[in-house]
């Protein structure tokens, strides 16, 4: 898989125009949700290099990353005259990069495209990495593809038009970032102060965060080894959100891996040693921004058949985790009982 050209732009117009240019393309459009159309698209409308494109807009919210969202877009690049010499960009959150990125793969076998992330968590996971899919049978990202976009063009200057909820999202993807890479990092994200958002030390802290996923994906493009050490918190953070997505509470990717951090940091600290005080501190942490998910007894059934149909595990009826014995000394591939996970459900449960 082609290593991806990430772009920390201080000036967007300059940014964009000059991947527009230098991707050559007969048509341009432009992939974007109802909430990034009127937030986001305004900043990007007028200028030069966007004046020939093509809008194609898909409703927003993971709800929305359906078959049926991938046949629209489809159908407008169709309509539109979209050639294998077509170029889209795909402006919005983690779901419009997944979706658009997917659709731009698969449409007359692949056309290029450019993601260019307006909310944190697209920034700093879903945009970067070459991942590309649609939800699939309750499942989350169950068909997809691994192809790169060309270009990806991180400016945080749409941050400012985010909401707190959004904002935590994102973040929860670099404490994660933080806690597979070095103390030092980790430690500087759980002392930023969210309340009072300094967006310039943000943009270093993304781009240090990007850095971290960069560096792995480079590693293991396809996610056969250490790649997995980006799932930490997401065995179990999936199985919150696609329990909450059936029962019509959906919650934020973001905040479904924050919990999962805590669920899966209590299973590597009882099975791999990982330091007390610092699972306390990122416990604590988590507990204060992002709340806890509320679950019982009788979702356990259901939350480890969703765990166990995870497409991470590699074989059937086997739960894989991501664990840590301390921050960046990662353990991949690492199963768990069904008493073991009963048992993290219960001290999660106990907060």
């Amino acid at each position: 898989m082609a290593k991806q050209d990430v772009i920390l732009s201080r000036c967007l117009e300059d940014s964009l125009s000059a991947v527009v240019e230098r991707v050559p393309h007969d048509r341009l459009f432009v992939l974007t949700d109802t909430v990034t159309l009127r937030l986001c698209w305004p900043l990007v409308s007028g200028l030069p290099c966007m004046a020939e494109a093509q809008m194609i807009t898909i409703a927003p919210t993971d709800e929305n990353k359906t078959l049926e969202s991938l046949a629209h877009v489809w159908t407008s690049l169709q309509r539109g005259g979209a050639t294998r010499r077509s170029l889209m960009i795909c402006l919005g959150g983690g779901m419009v990069t997944d979706l658009g990125g997917f659709a731009a793969s698969t449409f007359k076998r692949g056309i290029a495209y450019v993601n260019v992330p307006t909310t944190l968590l697209s920034m700093v996971d879903a945009a970067v990495g070459g991942k590309t899919g649609i939800n699939f049978g309750g499942m989350k990202n169950e068909v997809g593809v691994f192809n790169p976009a060309v270009a990806v063009v991180l400016d945080t200057a749409f941050l400012r038009s985010l909401d707190r909820e959004n904002l935590l999202s994102g973040y929860a993807e670099m404490l994660k970032h933080g806690l597979i890479s070095t103390t030092e990092h980790w430690a500087e994200l759980m002392n930023f102060d969210l309340e009072d958002i300094d967006y310039g030390r943000l943009t270093d802290l993304v781009a240090e965060s990007v850095g971290v996923k960069e560096r792995i994906v480079e590693e293991d493009p396809h996610e056969h080894g250490i790649r997995k050490a980006l799932n930490l918190g997401h065995t179990v953070g999936h199985a919150f959100e696609e329990l909450a997505l059936e029962e019509n509470r959906t919650v934020l990717h973001g905040y479904a891996v924050a919990w999962g951090l805590v669920c899966e940091l209590y299973l590597s600290t009882c099975r791999m040693g990982f330091p007390r005080d610092k699972f306390h501190q990122t416990r604590q942490f988590v507990k204060e921004h992002y709340g806890r998910f509320p679950f019982t007894c009788k979702h356990y059934p259901r939350l480890l058949e969703l765990m166990a149909h995870d497409k991470k595990n590699l074989e059937v009826g086997q739960v894989n985790f991501t664990l840590l014995a301390d921050v960046g000394d990662i353990h991949i591939n690492q199963t768990a009982t069904r008493e073991e996970i009963e048992e993290m459900l219960d001290f999660y449960q106990s907060e």
